[in-house]
């Protein structure tokens, strides 16, 4: 099942990602991880570099997305790679940390006032890692409203 195409598809997804990487003359480590969340499964890919990776990166990640769309057209040949997400030198993670913290302050907000909280528009990758952290909160619950890339999660007190 799913994880024969994982396993079949890492060497693919790093070796497309160290191919890219190569093209910029950047040395680069890749690590994959499998990360669950509510509606499905993504492969992590983790690219670690001594270089500078502004560039890669770009103005609120765009330049990021644009190479995470590049590595997803690149395996959907042979699988669906809509479930890759690309990280840089830990840009997301830190990235979301501070997007969980912010909404973990607007869940105590909510408690207090017992009104809903609309937070700030977030990635998808941001609003699956909040979702994922809420749910594990029995007295709130989370959704999301709204369109790409304005699309946003609303933390309302659960009745």
């Amino acid at each position: 099942g799913m994880d024969n195409i994982i396993e079949q598809n890492k060497e693919k997804v790093v070796t497309t990602i160290k191919k890219i990487i190569g093209f910029m003359n950047l040395d680069c480590q890749v690590e994959l991880r499998e990360e669950n969340g509510p509606e499905s499964k993504a492969v992590v890919a983790s690219i670690y570099t001594p270089d500078n990776v502004r560039f890669i990166i770009g103005k609120n990640g765009q330049n990021l997305k644009a190479f995470e769309h590049l590595v997803r057209a690149m395996l959907l040949k042979n699988n669906d790679g809509q479930n890759i997400i690309i990280d840089i030198n830990d840009y997301k993670k830190s990235r979301a940390s501070f997007v969980v913290d912010t909404a973990k302050q607007a869940v105590t907000r909510v408690r207090n006032t017992q009104k809903a909280e609309v937070l700030m528009p977030m990635s998808a990758y941001e609003r699956r890692i909040v979702h994922m952290e809420l749910a594990s909160y029995p007295d709130v619950a989370t959704e999301s409203i709204g369109d790409e890339p304005q699309r946003r999660i609303v933390i309302k007190p659960y009745p």
